[in-house]
């Protein structure tokens, strides 16, 4: 009697080391009761989030690595490991074109000319990365020209990112940044273009 109870408590023990070791969310059911699932898992919580992270390039030039989650986020400087100092790169006005030559009057769309004008252009200018801003001349409202250069500055941008480019930003400055008198036509032609910044090493 005193075996058959030791006996007894050597298997409720290791029933009880048995069920300790399951994974967590899992329940051992008797296999005579169910000889076709030996486990069941007990569905719990699900657990999901995304973040996004990326470099951002000031008006400098300098780097920045930055990452959001949704709920915060944060941004550092990029740094030389070597010295402590920030990366940044050269920052130069690499093409400015007047804008009747890439799109139609009152138009953000791209003509086959202005088209292929630019694709040749990416193609070979071999930059980092790229900031675009369209301008305006002074005609129409200033809302109607802020919305209309901005249409513009993505218009290239959607084709140099089609050419494997980097834009950093697309910013449309309307008629706010003149580089000519708009009382002109000569004057508001020279305002009427899209300016491309390349970011090299």
């Amino acid at each position: 009697m005193e075996r058959f109870s030791r006996a007894v408590k050597v298997m409720i023990g290791g029933a009880a080391l048995a069920l300790a070791l399951l994974p967590a969310g899992t329940v051992s059911a008797h296999p005579s009761k169910t000889p076709h699932k030996a486990h069941q898992t007990v569905p719990g919580p699900e657990v999901a989030g995304k973040i996004i992270w990326g470099a951002w390039i000031d008006d400098d030039g300098c780097m920045h690595w930055w990452a959001d989650g949704g709920v915060e986020g944060y941004m550092l400087d990029r740094v030389n490991p070597k010295t402590g100092k920030p990366v940044c790169l050269k920052r130069n006005t690499c093409l400015v074109e007047n804008t009747d030559n890439l799109f139609a009057t009152d138009s953000a769309r791209l003509t086959a000319t202005g088209t292929r004008r630019l694709e040749d252009f990416f193609s070979k200018a071999g930059a980092f990365g790229y900031a675009i801003y369209g301008h305006t001349d002074s005609r129409a409202s200033d809302e109607y020209n802020m919305r209309l250069s901005q249409r513009r500055a993505k218009a290239v941008a959607d084709v140099a990112r089609a050419m494997g480019a980097v834009v950093d930003r697309e910013i449309g400055f309307g008629e706010r940044q003149p580089r000519a008198s708009n009382a002109t036509a000569k004057g508001m032609q020279q305002n009427r273009r899209v300016e491309i910044v390349c970011y090299k090493w």
